[in-house]
């Protein structure tokens, strides 16, 4: 947790000046309150968003404390809730208690007892946290869900998934092609609430820009010349599971305002039809593209982006996971020795060193065709160099040169700056965001570099 961040607390009361009382106390000991006056609201927020704590009132019009407590362990039970109540209704908090509050403070609050017992049960969550992600990394052994690797990187993204799976909150997953980020929106899935629903996914890009709107929203009879009978889109065949929309970088401009109006109503009108259908679903997108270039270029609308990005997880590319490359070729190793009835038990030191040296351009999709190759042509009992293709074989990592002893090969500061800038979008696959990050400049001066080094957009 952030210096200076002691939690995020959602207030339920129905009065607004109790409210605004305790916002202003907490916000002032280092919290992050929000508050709100319907419970049904309230309600609706915990599924859509993350807090470390729950503080209700317990008697509020349209629905007690008590139930409000009992909806939200059911739907988040890693969020702690805390009761308010007064001296008289001492036997109506136990009764919250037992239907799962972790505390309850009485009424007229102490501000320093309740930010106490506030503290308390945000350190008891993430404790809990801690304890379920540790005993998952223990179980499981550098595996996540179907993902392999134990790397930094892929650890901080398990940490991740762990933590918004349960929530309703929209997930844009980027990262280059072939590093697996439906496997991520699986995980997701499976984590989350909606685990015993549908899981659909889809790619927009092999989808024609004609049948698109049909596909998602549905359409009714006679719709158009081939509608002979009416059909469910996949926002309705999702219903109460996930919908996967990959590549959706490549969704037509004609069609993202029709999305992001079905995503704003959660409801949708199918082609040819009448009325709107509504829908409870939840998204998942996922893209190659710097959607962000995409939006200063007018290629995606910014209300759409926004909408679909409440939470971004980052698949980094093959090259930057280390040892996990040796970790998914034993996997692909074994699964192609097992399909195929050989016994290939592993790789060798030579080979592996090759594997660890190349830059894995189409990442873990090459990595398994190329273990998979390997594993057909091999006459030995471990993957040898000469199984190997000649790009990985011969392959020699691309370096910026900077200097010699020879004074005709030294390059000027700006030469030097180029191929810099060159080598850095290269690594990053040509993401301008991500480039712009690494090379410490704001993405106008990246642009403008370019520019001037005569480098095609």
């Amino acid at each position: 947790m952030e210096a200076n961040n002691c939690g995020r607390v959602l207030i339920v009361d129905d009065e607004a000046n109790m409210c605004q009382l305790l916002e202003t106390d907490l916000r002032l000991r280092g919290f992050q309150p929000t508050w709100r006056t319907a419970p049904n609201e309230a309600i609706h927020l915990v599924k859509s968003q993350d807090f470390d704590v729950v503080l209700t009132d317990l008697r509020m019009k349209g629905m007690s404390g008590t139930e409000l407590c009992e909806r939200v362990t059911a739907n988040r039970p890693d969020i702690p809730v805390i009761v308010m109540t007064a001296f008289g209704s001492l036997e109506t908090a136990v009764a919250a208690i037992r239907a799962g509050a972790y505390d309850f403070v009485t009424k007229p609050i102490e501000m320093e007892l309740l930010a106490l017992t506030l503290s308390r049960a945000v350190k008891h969550r993430e404790l809990q946290e801690k304890v379920k992600l540790l005993s998952e990394e223990v179980a499981q052994g550098g595996h996540f869900e179907e993902m392999v690797g134990s790397s930094p990187v892929m650890s901080k993204l398990y940490d991740q998934i762990a933590r918004i799976a349960s929530t309703e909150a929209s997930v844009l997953v980027c990262g280059e092609s072939g590093t697996g980020k439906e496997l991520v929106a699986r995980s997701i899935h499976r984590r989350s609430n909606r685990r015993s629903g549908p899981f659909v996914p889809v790619n927009c890009a092999a989808l024609p820009e004609t049948l698109l709107e049909s596909e998602l929203f549905g359409h009714a009879k006679g719709a158009f010349t081939d509608a002979k009978a009416e059909r469910r889109g996949l926002f309705l065949q999702a219903e109460g599971g996930t919908l996967f929309l990959d590549e959706i970088g490549e969704l037509p401009l004609a069609m993202q305002p029709k999305l992001l109006r079905a995503l704003e109503e959660s409801r949708v009108r199918p082609v040819g039809g009448d009325q709107e259908v509504p829908f409870d679903v939840r998204l998942i997108t996922a893209t190659n593209r710097d959607l962000l270039a995409e939006v200063e270029e007018g290629r995606f609308r910014e209300d759409l982006f926004y909408r679909i990005n409440v939470i971004q997880l980052d698949l980094p590319p093959l090259r930057a996971r280390g040892t996990d490359t040796l970790l998914l070729a034993q996997r692909f190793v074994e699964q192609a020795g097992k399909r195929s009835q050989r016994d290939v038990l592993g790789i060798s030191e030579p080979a592996a060193e090759r594997l660890l040296n190349y830059s894995w351009p189409g990442n873990v999709r090459e990595l398994r065709n190329v273990m998979e190759r390997a594993v057909a042509l091999t006459a030995f009992e471990k993957i040898a160099v000469d199984d190997l293709p000649e790009k990985i074989r011969d392959y020699r990592s691309s370096q910026v040169f900077i200097g010699g002893d020879d004074p005709s090969e030294l390059v000027s500061m700006q030469e030097v700056e180029r191929r810099y800038i060159l080598h850095v979008l290269n690594a990053v696959d040509n993401n301008k965001s991500l480039a712009a990050q690494v090379l410490g400049l704001d993405r106008k001066t990246l642009y403008r570099k370019l520019k001037q080094y005569g480098v095609d957009d």
